[in-house]
């Protein structure tokens, strides 16, 4: 886990526009007419609609895809009860994640109301404008009767995700992990410490998943909870052993198969853990700080599965494994409520999930390790992208067979097409490359170091843990820059290249370079001259092996720093030309375009080249490359300049290189819409396909088209992507702001993992 100090987070949450979360129109307003029809006069109609029939309400508002956040802040993550008003960063950040992970619209609402009754009301009085419920930290025990009486009370969905998020993923988890250690739930003694909202939903979904009541055992700050104590509310009544004779947890521990805390660090000893049967099963879930640490409990016990809250370890139990899939079925389905039914099919799915075989762009984002079912994987990751389609589907179904759906889905590989759709790829695919950047952190050359917006990109990724900065320039001028911008250069290596300290380190690059490049006419004296320029230095660096990637381009020019690319570093072992990619993520799908930096005007060797670098690119990115290679012609209508190039290079993909599904030249409109594509030209090779990824017959078109997109704010980019070269040389340009640079990081981080990786297999 990252570091996040108090001045980065409020930082994060203040500058730009102050919070998390922003509405959005959804419709167009340019004209007096837009107007009209958003409100008065043409307002009236879906009003006087939906009056004739409320669940019109669906079709012509947005309350089909928004739920509300609500909470009084009176049980705030680990905060306590600090009110309502400072609850609601907390409350933001939840609608940001139902955002992100689910497509779905969040209002988040503080309610400043402790009494149960009153804040009932105020839930009940504002339903209307909502699909759908969450309820966010309430304390217990009033978030019982809170939770209940909402349920009753009103037809669409209510959940209070502290309890019942825990309950859905730990029991996914559960599930796995009793089939690893090879264990019947109906056999397992359960020891839960804690008897909160958490732990009381937990309990009592494990016992719809099989576990015995005879075989629980909770425990309170008081000790075991039983029959003989006259202090128990009527929830810890509920769970009251007869075993008097227990009365600590480490009474309680001793002969157990499975330990489930939810409580508070560090009360679970190595003794207890020893004192467990054979195989045992320790859910330690307090947060921050478990109730015994990883690394005693692994200590402890060999034949021990082990799971926390955190993402620093493994089996993370996370709630947002559930939350966001689980309204995102309810709300495809118009449900009526969340029920058992439903949670116990989100936790089927979850662990069913966890037993597929896991793609690479996951197993990237968690360090290039091979994910599979067993000790240390029994709960899916939380950037896994495919719990949209495992979860939501299964949820959705479950509210139809249990009869509380009132909207019916027919065509499920419509269903998944459009879930698939529903988000953009691209905040996904980051965060995966982000986790994983962090689990091999590499050196990365910053070549224009004393560019505002580079350096404080440097510090940035250094403190999201990304790569160890090796920053180029004048070290005093670097420093007057990081004190003018508030950059701590503290952990980040400042090489002035061109001071007399680094002669030796010239000498040997200049040498290396040399025998490089000696039979294209390179002299030692030309390459010694050469790296007092920050690009040679910066490159070579990477080639000599004392950097693992390099980012430049905020003052360069591409033609140079292309050409310093190909006589350095060099283009990959069966390629003539390399490229670069940009990631485009629009409301529509996410697009691969290529080649948007390098190449200006492709030959048709060139374009085939680039097909080919796009097609293993989009691979890995654990897409499936359907190209189209587009032209202002279709299917040889112009026999003259570039679209016989393209013509030509697809006539050769198709004969030499079957297995790569790209069909042109074709215009883009031809491109994008597969009906069309489909009715004019049948014989087209992408028939049926939707199109993910282009190829552009010149740089002119495809550096126009993916700029043209982010100005008018359809799309949003992670690029340009270089493809092709043998080592991680990646380019920025002027326009680049701090958040591109860090992201381009990333991926220039995640390309010298790969790297790294390929070469060991040599």
């Amino acid at each position: 886990m990252s570091k996040v100090s108090k001045e980065d987070a409020l930082k994060y949450h203040s500058e730009g526009k102050a919070g998390k979360i922003e509405v959005i129109p959804t419709k167009p307003y340019s004209t007096q007419r837009d107007l009209s029809l958003a409100y008065t006069p043409g307002v009236a109609e879906p009003c006087l609609e939906i009056e004739k029939d409320p669940e019109k309400a669906y079709e012509y508002t947005a309350k089909g895809n928004l739920v509300a956040v609500i909470s009084n802040g009176t049980a705030v993550l680990g905060l306590g009860d600090i009110g309502a008003l400072a609850g609601k960063p907390v409350m933001e950040g939840k609608g940001l994640l139902f955002k992100i992970f689910a497509g779905i619209d969040v209002f988040d609402i503080e309610v400043n109301e402790k009494d149960p009754e009153k804040f009932i009301a105020a839930v009940k009085a504002i339903a209307p404008t909502f699909g759908g419920i969450n309820l966010e930290d309430i304390k217990a025990p009033e978030c019982f009767e809170i939770e209940t009486r909402l349920k009753k009370e009103l037809n669409i969905p209510v959940m209070h995700d502290d309890q019942h998020g825990t309950a859905i993923i730990s029991g996914a988890g559960l599930l796995n992990a009793l089939e690893i250690q090879g264990k019947r739930i109906e056999d397992a003694k359960l020891v839960v410490n804690g008897a909160g909202a958490a732990a009381n939903s937990c309990t009592k979904l494990y016992m719809a998943l099989g576990i015995k009541k005879e075989n629980i055992v909770m425990v309170d700050s008081k000790g075991v909870i039983s029959t003989s104590r006259t202090d128990l509310t009527p929830a810890k009544q509920e769970f009251a052993t007869s075993r008097t004779e227990l009365k600590t947890l480490a009474d309680a521990v001793r002969g157990a198969d499975i330990f489930l805390g939810l409580s508070v660090a560090d009360v679970l000893t190595t003794e207890m853990v020893q004192s467990m049967n054979d195989k045992p099963i320790v859910f330690a879930l307090a947060n921050p700080n478990p109730e015994i640490s990883y690394d005693k409990a692994m200590a402890a016990r060999k034949d021990l599965i082990f799971a926390t809250g955190r993402s620093d370890y493994p089996n993370q139990i996370n709630n947002v494994l559930g939350f966001p899939y689980i309204f995102r079925g309810a709300l495809d389905v118009r449900a009526t409520a969340i029920n058992e039914e439903m949670k116990l099919a989100a936790t089927y799915a979850i662990a069913k999930l966890t037993k597929e075989t896991v793609p690479d762009v996951v197993n990237s984002a968690y360090g290039l390790t091979r994910l599979s079912f067993g000790p240390e994987y029994i709960i899916p990751k939380a950037l896994d992208p495919r719990l949209l389609t495992a979860v939501a589907p299964a949820v959705a179904k479950a509210a139809m067979d249990s009869g509380v759906a009132q909207h019916h889905i027919t065509d499920w590989d419509a269903y998944n097409d459009r879930l698939k759709k529903l988000m953009g790829y691209d905040n996904q695919m980051l965060r995966e490359f982000t986790e994983m950047a962090r689990k091999e952190p590499k050196r990365v050359v910053f070549a224009e170091a004393n560019h505002a917006n580079m350096l404080q990109a440097a510090s940035t990724a250094m403190k999201e843990g990304i790569c160890k900065p090796i920053l180029l320039g004048n070290d005093e001028l670097i420093g007057k820059l990081a004190a003018s911008i508030g950059v701590d250069l503290t952990g980040m290596q400042i090489i002035n290249l061109r001071h007399p300290d680094e002669e030796d380190r010239r000498i040997r690059y200049a040498q290396l370079l040399t025998e490089k490049r000696q039979r294209e006419g390179m002299t030692y004296p030309e390459a010694h001259e050469k790296m007092f320029d920050r690009n040679y230095f910066g490159m070579m660096m990477v080639e000599a092996g004392e950097a693992d990637a390099f980012i430049t381009g905020t003052y360069s020019k591409y033609a140079e720093t292309i050409k310093i690319a190909k006589e350095v570093i060099g283009i990959r072992d069966g390629y003539k030309h390399f490229g670069a990619m940009h990631i485009m993520t629009t409301k529509h799908g996410t697009y691969f375009l290529a080649d948007t930096l390098i190449n200006r005007r492709p030959t048709t060797e060139t374009l085939i080249d680039i097909a080919k670098l796009s097609y293993d690119s989009v691979r890995f990115f654990a897409q499936d490359p359907v190209i189209a290679m587009v032209s202002y012609s279709n299917f040889g209508s112009d026999n003259q300049g570039s679209p016989q190039k393209v013509h030509e290079a697809i006539e050769i993909l198709h004969e030499q290189y079957p297995e790569i599904l790209i069909d042109g030249e074709m215009q883009m409109n031809f491109a994008l819409n597969n009906k069309l594509r489909d009715k004019s030209y049948p014989f087209n090779k992408l028939k049926g396909r939707e199109v993910n990824t282009i190829v552009f017959p010149n740089l002119s078109s495809a550096n126009t088209a993916y700029k043209m997109m982010l100005e008018m704010g359809v799309a949003e980019s992670i690029g340009p992507i270089q493809m092709g070269l043998n080592k991680p040389i990646h380019f920025t340009d002027i326009a680049s702001s701090t958040r591109d640079i860090v992201n381009l990081t990333t991926v220039a981080v995640l390309d010298a993992i790969v790297q790294e990786r390929r070469n060991k297999k040599q």
